[in-house]
């Protein structure tokens, strides 16, 4: 991979990074889904590194999404600082600090703010780039009540 394709691809992975975190904000579970491979797991952890919640493929990610957010609650997601590595032309892996915080109306607990990664895995299908696994790993978590 020359310098110019590895560039290219950087830009490819933080775009359907990017995807993600606007479908989340404006609850398009489908589309969202939609940039997971057909068979992708998706795992999010507690703070101390259980699972909190496991998905796999793109119905599930999305039935689990819109049935684990209330339609008003409000969802921003930021990304920061990310890593990309790419194993080969069509193979990469990424990691993005990240910050997440949704308000929940008229819910118990009102709201959560988190702090964390998102660890991906990228393949490169027929010129697009799709999430082959995603997961969560949290390092604070703090809830409004």
């Amino acid at each position: 991979m020359d310098d110019l394709a590895r560039l290219v691809a950087t830009e490819d992975v933080r775009r359907v990074m990017a995807r993600y975190v606007y479908s989340a904000d404006h609850h398009r579970w489908n589309d969202l889904a939609a940039l997971f491979l057909p068979d992708a797991p998706f795992t999010a952890s507690t703070v101390g590194g259980s699972v909190q919640a496991k998905m796999t493929g793109r119905d599930e990610i999305a039935e689990q999404l819109k049935a684990r957010n209330h339609p008003d609650s409000v969802l921003v997601h930021h990304l920061f600082s990310s890593e990309i590595d790419f194993e080969s032309a069509d193979s990469a892996t990424g990691v993005w600090a990240m910050e997440d915080i949704i308000t929940i109306p008229a819910g118990e607990p009102a709201g959560m703010h988190g702090y964390g990664h998102y660890r991906v895995r990228f393949t490169r299908q027929d010129g697009r780039w799709f999430i082959a696994e995603l997961r969560i790993t949290r390092l604070r978590l703090d809830w409004t009540y």
